[in-house]
């Protein structure tokens, strides 16, 4: 997967990311209400994205899209803390170091843009991905933080930067 291209979102990936997100939803049988599938913004992730001290990044291979995942100033976090959100990929690129790549381009963003520390929202259906937030140094926590309006959630959990 070295061919794999790391590049900030543009306004034509907006359909396309709000298509692989849904599916990834529907592949895990995850809920719809009051999460990202239903937020009126993963239509359009491009404009949500040009938040100050926001940025998401979107892995592309052979000119598709294939994963995403971005550095968000959520409401109601602190200022050194940013949101690790949108964090998707394409069942068939599962397992290739991809998301290590894109998770390891954010802590890079997160840094350079002064934060301190990472929030995560998750659902038991994504244990999967909760397993690999835990191996990168995520670690659970018992409410929530900020505002997300992702109230199905109830996975939450935190990393410091380094």
């Amino acid at each position: 997967m070295d061919n794999v291209l790391i590049r900030k979102v543009m306004r034509v990936d907006n359909e396309l990311l709000a298509k692989l997100i849904r599916e990834v939803f529907d592949e895990y049988n995850a809920p719809h209400a009051c999460t990202v599938y239903t937020d009126p913004t993963t239509d359009d992730l491009y404009a949500l994205f040009q938040k100050n001290q926001s940025l998401l990044w979107v892995a592309e291979l052979d000119e598709e899209i294939i994963g995403c995942c971005g550095i968000y100033a959520t409401e109601g976090l602190s200022a050194d803390c940013a949101e690790l959100a949108k964090f998707y990929l394409l069942n068939e690129v599962r397992g290739k170091g991809i998301g290590k790549k894109l998770m390891q381009q954010c802590f890079q963003s997160a840094k350079e843009m002064g934060y301190k520390k990472l929030y995560i929202e998750s659902l038991p259906e994504f244990s999967m991905a909760v397993s690999m937030y835990e191996k990168y140094g995520f670690v659970r926590i018992d409410k929530p933080l900020g505002n997300s309006g992702h109230t199905s959630c109830n996975i939450w959990m935190i990393k410091e930067l380094v």
